[in-house]
């Protein structure tokens, strides 16, 4: 028996339901992880929302998580109980306990904390495709972060940064302006103060962005379009404001014959010599001190609600974990 949270019906904060559930012994290839950390995300909201649709209900909400291995089922060699691991993974990340495919986990290094862990592997791999893959940022590009104060904005804006790029991030207060400069920003723009593509065109004399790393959605799009030089990168990642609605395409080729992309992470590490890279790309990042890991707010697994209300309010920044 362990703990979670589930949801058995879609809706508000209050769907979220910490219970006691049933956990089988691991099966083939599988492997029982007692979880030390829970990474938040906003994807999280969107399953419990139901703007993302589970397979099945009730499920168990989360998608990151950092542990330690207890017992392995038939078939795992490459792990054994003791061992500290993280995942990012298919449903079920709240919760003291739960078994996962061993070829989904990843070893941690000896100076990456369960903690740090537990916000990499969604956040921090998003962050490595985004700016390694979907758009390979390089020294002397411009670069547009909304959310720039947010898990994924603050690693985002740190490692563009180290790549050479000149930053540029939007964020809602000047508390959370102060944090993006500290991360690497090296403009920072108050969206409910300025308007944000009046501000890039100032801030780039009229040259634009070369990519608009976006995954807020709704609220800031078109603007991010007409952020972007011609032949920009128009990169669409999340949905923390609702979906971008449909367009025509005839409106990139209007724009300047530019990019537009909708990435998932679940693309970029499908293989799990994908899933190594990337992870092996992100904790020598850490370790060599590119990327500082930003976790501002811990919660008790239980509190669960109330965490994702918080986040849902933009009342937090930097990473948020659940503690079980």
């Amino acid at each position: 028996m362990t703990r979670a949270v589930r949801v058995h019906h879609v809706g508000g904060p209050q769907a979220l339901v910490y219970e006691a559930v049933d956990l089988p012994a691991p099966a083939q290839g599988e492997v029982r992880i007692k979880q030390h950390a829970i990474g938040l995300n906003f994807i999280d909201v969107y399953y419990r929302s139901g703007l993302y649709k589970a397979s099945a209900t009730p499920f168990i909400v989360g998608n990151e998580a950092a542990g330690e291995v207890v017992s392995v089922g038939p078939g795992v060699t490459d792990f054994h109980p003791g061992d500290r691991v993280a995942y990012y993974f298919d449903l079920g990340g709240y919760a003291t306990e739960r078994n996962i495919p061993a070829d989904k986990l990843v070893k941690l290094p000896d100076h990456i904390t369960y903690e740090q862990g537990a916000v990499l592997m969604l956040k921090g791999l998003t962050v490595w495709y985004l700016l390694h893959k979907t758009f390979k940022v390089e020294h002397g590009h411009r670069v547009l972060i909304h959310a720039a104060a947010g898990g994924i904005g603050l690693l985002a804006c740190q490692w563009a940064k180290a790549l050479g790029a000149n930053v540029i991030g939007t964020v809602g207060s000047k508390a959370k302006a102060d944090l993006a400069l500290a991360n690497g920003c090296d403009h920072v723009i108050l969206y409910n103060e300025e308007d944000f593509v009046s501000r890039v065109k100032q801030i780039s004399r009229n040259e634009l962005c070369d990519v608009v790393y976006d995954g807020v959605g709704k609220t800031t799009f078109p603007g991010s379009l007409s952020c972007l030089r011609p032949r920009g990168s128009f990169v669409s990642f999340g949905n923390a404001s609702g979906p971008v609605p449909p367009f025509a395409l005839a409106e990139l080729g209007r724009r300047g014959s530019l990019f537009a992309t909708r990435p998932k992470l679940n693309d970029y590490v499908a293989t799990r010599s994908e899933l190594l890279e990337g992870a092996d790309t992100l904790f020598a990042a850490v370790i060599n001190g590119r990327l500082h890991v930003q976790i501002n707010h811990a919660y008790a697994l239980k509190d669960a609600a109330k965490a994702q209300t918080d986040l849902e309010g933009r009342r937090t920044t930097g990473a948020i974990i659940l503690k079980p």
